[in-house]
């Protein structure tokens, strides 16, 4: 990684703290607390030995001294636990705005745009990524504060007792960040490599896992299983490249920390000796100064050391970075707060004039087409597979660009609020999305409606079959990708949501596909009655069912080749009598 990109990440890692700045200042100020007593626990055990050794007072005279270091223990392990408690909280707050920022962003682009890259890449990016900046912020960058103000405070104290200390501390300290920075530059770029690998891992073993049955039927899975082992063995290799770099790291400021606190002792040796006579300020050099550098010394390294230790989260949190801040930086949408909404009281009239749906990488997907929606108006979108249908849908929905024109009501799509717009339109797709906790909650969609109308859609979509067998019928949890429930016991609730959303344009996304006979039949009932109150587009490769609707597009390359009801197009040759010729003999 280059220099320039390492110092824009560093930036940009640090504005992000703004989104906690109560935290991270609480918890440089415990810190600064505890140098303070740092300080006074040095000073005080200094004085006992003075007084034990040199003067040997009786016990009466360093008993207080000593109540007061107790003290002083306490508090500093009170002080820690506080410390860690608000840089937990910091780095917590801070990883909670960065994966909503991530979220809302998705949810900007749509989920066209999500699937140009493997799902296990969001995955890294909203997990592994993230969760790697928690100790940069819970501890790295508190840390560079203290980092120079505890050593600052240290010498402040220990150059009015003795010079020469404070000038070898003083003359040590700038060693150790340096070669920290040095090890930590080829320490970040290996951890962002470290990211790239764990991110393809990820993806990779991800589809490999959806795709298992396929890999097993063309007997590929001992190929793929010695291919997941070398990206294993890649990641494996990469993660102790990190390591070693840290524990360099680790090594280097230990081995200069030691040389800088052995100095001043052999310092004090040779001054009580007599060899050498300066640094003192002309008197006689005490034991109590002796004692009082020796034990800062290590403590004024102490900070550096700590902060070495959590280096390697700032090479971490600037590996993860790299993708996720060139992510959020990327182009947004156009902000939506100065778009108008269609109105929602008009009767909905959809053009399309030399429409080209485009994919986020500017891939012509399908196109150009021409076609008019009129309201109510229920038509059935018919081809094989890749020829454009899921794109059509996609682009009604906003959720990919285009070329042409795409009129709402006499209002360019992409000129139209999107929230707005979505409020208008009701959608059922392929597999089934149950987001929220319960199934009452996933039906009704914060929506307010009487428990007769809810009734009356439970039945309409077929969830009245089954819902009493669940635990807590409606208030059931259908937990992650609603688990708890059946592919077609899911699809019936997402039919349900649909039917009871007031919209102006039903689109349907081959609602029927992974179903068995049964729960299709009953879901395409369901919304053929549904699709006589809006207007509707349905996209299915069930050709037999189409009787009813009032009219029947074909598509094939991107484009629509043929359009007109069920007894036009089978009474003629041309590309649906020819589809549905191909599908009876494929049922026979």
């Amino acid at each position: 990684m280059e220099k320039k990109r390492q110092h824009q990440l560093t930036r940009w890692l640090r504005q992000q703290r703004l989104y906690a700045r109560p935290w991270t200042t609480l918890s440089t100020l415990l810190g600064v607390i505890s140098a303070l007593l740092i300080i006074a626990q040095a000073w005080l055990l200094a004085t006992l030995m003075h007084q034990l050794i040199s003067e040997q007072q009786p016990r009466d005279r360093w008993l207080s001294s000593m109540g007061l270091l107790l003290l002083c223990f306490m508090a500093r392990a009170l002080l820690s636990w506080l410390r860690e408690q608000a840089g937990y909280r910091a780095g917590e707050q801070i990883r909670r705005t960065l994966r909503k920022q991530v979220l809302d962003r998705l949810q900007q682009l749509g989920p066209a745009w999500i699937q140009e890259k493997p799902v296990g890449n969001w995955a890294s990016l909203l997990l592994e990524q993230i969760e790697e900046m928690q100790d940069y912020y819970a501890r790295y960058l508190p840390q560079m504060t203290l980092s120079v103000l505890i050593p600052g405070l240290i010498l402040l104290v220990v150059f009015p007792v003795n010079w020469a200390a404070g000038l070898i501390l003083l003359a040590t300290a700038p060693l150790i960040p340096l070669f920290m920075a040095l090890v930590g530059m080829g320490a970040a770029d290996a951890n962002r490599r470290n990211f790239l690998a764990l991110a393809r891992l990820s993806g990779d073993f991800l589809d490999r896992l959806r795709g298992l049955d396929t890999l097993r039927l063309f007997h590929r899975g001992a190929a793929e299983a010695r291919s997941i082992a070398a990206a294993s063995e890649d990641f494996r290799q990469r993660t102790m490249e990190v390591l070693r770099l840290a524990f360099l790291s680790s090594a280097v400021l230990e081995f200069f920390a030691s040389i800088s606190i052995a100095i001043v002792a052999v310092y004090f040796g040779f001054s009580y000796l007599g060899e050498l006579n300066f640094g003192h300020y002309g008197t006689q050099v005490t034991l109590f100064a002796g004692f009082l550098a020796l034990i800062l010394a290590p403590e004024f390294f102490q900070p550096l050391r700590d902060l070495g230790a959590f280096y390697h989260a700032k090479a971490q949190a600037i590996g993860a970075a790299d993708a996720l801040e060139t992510f959020l930086s990327s182009p947004q949408p156009a902000a939506a707060e100065d778009k108008p909404a269609p109105s929602p009281d008009l009767p909905l009239q959809i053009e399309a004039s030399e429409l080209k749906i485009m994919a986020p990488n500017g891939v012509l997907l399908a196109g150009p087409l021409d076609f008019t929606l009129s309201p109510g108006q229920r038509v059935a979108l018919v081809g094989q597979s890749g020829a454009g249908k899921s794109s059509l849908i996609n682009v009604l929905l906003g959720f990919l660009p285009y070329q042409g024109s795409l009129r709402i009501n006499g209002h360019e799509l992409r000129d139209l609020q999107r929230r707005g717009w979505h409020q208008q339109v009701a959608w059922v797709g392929q597999n089934p999305h149950l987001p929220a906790r319960s199934v009452r909650e996933n039906i009704l969609n914060g929506q307010q409606v009487s428990a007769a109308r809810l009734q009356d859609v439970l039945a309409l979509a077929g969830v009245d079959e089954f819902i009493s067998q669940l635990p807590q019928g409606l208030d059931s949890e259908t937990g992650d990708w609603a688990m708890g429930l059946s592919v077609g016991q899911a699809q019936r609730i997402a039919v349900a949501r649909a039917l009871l959303k007031p919209c102006q344009l039903l689109l349907l996304d081959e609602p029927g596909a992974s179903l068995d006979a049964r729960s299709e039949q009953h879901v395409m009932r369901a919304l053929l009655a549904a699709s006589q109150q809006q207007t509707t587009l349905l996209v299915t490769h069930q050709l037999n069912e189409l009787g009813q609707w009032d009219e029947i597009w074909v598509m094939r390359a991107g484009q629509i080749i043929q359009r007109g009801s069920w007894q036009q197009l089978t009474c003629q040759p041309g590309p649906f009598a020819t589809l549905l010729t191909h599908r009876q003999g494929d049922i026979a």
